[in-house]
Parts: C-alpha cells; sequence; structure tokens
C-alpha cells in the first residue's frame, strides 16, 4: 500500500516518463503539441487521459454551463460516430449527461483499457502503448473536424 506521498510520486513518474516518450511525436498537423495537456482550442471540449490501479482510460470531456451548447457538440460527435472510428482505429463509448466523479454532468467519449495498474511498473508499456495509440488517433480526427466544431461555437 502506498502513502498518498508516495503514490503521487508514482503517478508524476509515470506522467513525466509519458511526456518524454510522447515529446518527439507531432500532432497529425506535424506541430509539437503537449500530449498530456492537449489543447483542443474549443472552449468546454476537453482530452483527459487517466491510469489508476484498475485501468487506463482516455476521454473527450464535453462540459459547458451552457446545456443546450454542450448538447450540439455532443450530437456533432455522434454525427461523426463513424468516421471518428474509422480515424481513430477503435471503437469508443459516448455517453451524454454522465455523472463524473465530481459530480456534475457531463458528455464523454471515452475507451478504457482494464486490468492494468499504474502502480505496477510492469504495466507501464501497456499503458503507454494503449495511450499514445488513442490519442494519436484523436488527434488526427481532430485534425480532420475540428472545424465542424467551431462553427457551432
Amino acid at each position: 500500500m502506498y502513502t498518498k506521498a508516495e503514490a503521487s510520486a508514482v503517478k508524476q513518474k509515470f506522467w513525466t516518463s509519458f511526456g518524454k516518450y510522447m515529446s518527439p511525436v507531432p500532432s497529425a498537423s506535424g506541430e509539437k503539441v503537449n500530449w498530456i495537456n492537449y489543447k483542443t482550442g474549443i472552449k468546454g471540449i476537453f482530452f483527459k487521459m487517466d491510469a489508476n490501479k484498475e485501468a487506463a482510460s482516455i476521454c473527450v470531456e464535453i462540459f459547458l454551463p451552457d446545456k443546450i451548447l454542450e448538447h450540439l457538440y455532443y450530437q456533432t460527435f455522434r454525427s461523426f460516430a463513424k468516421q471518428f472510428e474509422e480515424v481513430v482505429g477503435t471503437e469508443w463509448e459516448m455517453k451524454e449527461n454522465f455523472i463524473s466523479k465530481d459530480y456534475k454532468s457531463v458528455s464523454i467519449i471515452y475507451i478504457e483499457l482494464k486490468s492494468v495498474n499504474i502502480f505496477n511498473e510492469s504495466d507501464w508499456p501497456s499503458i503507454i502503448a494503449f495511450l499514445k495509440t488513442n490519442m494519436i488517433g484523436l488527434d488526427a480526427f481532430w485534425d480532420l473536424y475540428k472545424p465542424a466544431f467551431e462553427l457551432i461555437s
């Protein structure tokens, strides 16, 4: 069992390692990108990665005070579901009005790799491969379809 400080240190080490691993990888547009703190350029749309003692995940989180605009963004993702799957290369779950860990209603598009543990360094290659593949795919989709979302905002 890890203390809070030890757990934080392990997570910090993992994300630093992942960041260094991904730093030479350009975005789909060929530009340098901060993969860990990916900027979508659209207010209310966030790309988030997580890894814990049970799973690793990537999530497109749509959260806005204006729930009508949030719904429009979510529906736009749904309308591109086939293209999303083709570009990203994997099937992701889509949920509207999902209640997050901090009890806020959000719309999410996500994929999860179960049965991996960030505290087990032997799982890191699997977690990193999962995050890399799916983030690169998500970035490629965003590069192609972001203009449709910009039309909404």
